[in-house]
């Protein structure tokens, strides 16, 4: 028993004295600041209700190690294609951390409720907005497509509501629920509706993952440069108008393997693209050269990531 208590006293020490991911078992969350602005929206947290949920996500960034520092490196090879986009369909920048606490930056989430991709679509609501979506071909995957679904909603939902924080916390609750709880409670500002926990949350998540990607050292996060993801950039796009009935035979004709093909294409969900319908779609075929990198030599999206 004193062997086991020793045991585990030993590595609580480690955990304190030695650092694990650039981040140490000390690090304390940073304080509520007096506002933020999002999306030119100045955020004041002088009340004492909206300090405290800002607190809890400050604490809730920092000491969610493994998720937080995947989502800054994830981010250095991502944002450089998402913010265009933004900046091209008329959305503030600041939106795209929605993205991030939707996701984690994972393209390939797919929540419980069965949302998929970068901005967790569901099927029915990535058709609404524009994306194809069955067995064969599911663009909630494609990250320009999904991104641009996604700024149509946006920007739709800012067109009834004029607050982007209700925007966000429509994202997540749904435009039919804000809808109810607008008549209902007299106010168009989510921030002062009383919502559900997980929407409740939802928009203050929005704001500390603003905070912490401006500035990861205050949550105690230190990065060097070969730490973070490199963008692969793509070689060419494929125009395709018909069917392709071996997408393996696809990668090979073009100097690729299929698991390039698909890592670089995750829209395309099956070994074939049917296309009985001749559309057009793109395929992009990935600069697999690039791949091998020097780690040290990775462009840095956000200076303030490895400061």
């Amino acid at each position: 028993m004193r062997k086991q208590l020793l045991l585990i006293l030993s590595v609580i020490l480690l955990s304190v004295c030695f650092p694990i991911n650039g981040q140490t078992a000390q690090q304390l969350p940073p304080s509520v600041p007096e506002s933020v602005v999002f999306a030119g929206q100045k955020i004041k947290f002088d009340r004492a209700d909206l300090r405290e949920r800002m607190d809890r996500e400050l604490i809730a960034f920092t000491y969610s190690h493994n998720m937080s520092t995947l989502m800054i490196k994830r981010a250095n090879r991502l944002f450089p294609q998402i913010e265009p986009i933004l900046q091209r369909m008329g959305v503030p920048d600041d939106l795209k951390y929605l993205m991030v606490i939707e996701s984690n930056l994972d393209p390939q989430a797919v929540s419980g409720a069965g949302a998929a991709g970068l901005w967790q679509f569901t099927q029915a609501t990535g058709r609404a907005y524009g994306l194809e979506v069955n067995a064969n071909i599911d663009e909630r995957y494609n990250t320009v497509k999904a991104t641009e679904a996604a700024c149509r909603y946006l920007l739709e939902a800012y067109g009834k509501y004029g607050n982007w924080m209700t925007v966000a916390a429509s994202y997540n609750g749904g435009q039919q629920g804000m809808d109810r709880r607008i008549e209902a409670q007299h106010t168009k500002d989510g921030l002062d509706m009383w919502l559900v926990d997980e929407t409740s949350r939802y928009m203050f998540r929005i704001l500390a993952a603003k905070m912490m990607f401006e500035d990861p050292g205050k949550f105690g996060f230190r990065f060097k440069t070969e730490d973070l993801y490199p963008y692969i950039p793509i070689k060419e796009q494929i125009k395709i108008t018909d069917p392709v009935e071996d997408l393996v035979k696809f990668a090979e004709d073009h100097k690729i393997t299929y698991a390039d093909l698909k890592r670089a294409n995750l829209w395309l969900r099956e070994s074939k693209l049917n296309n009985k319908s001749h559309r057009t779609y793109y395929i992009d075929i990935p600069d697999v050269k690039a791949e091998h990198y020097n780690p040290s030599k990775t462009k840095v999206h956000n200076p303030a990531w490895v400061k």
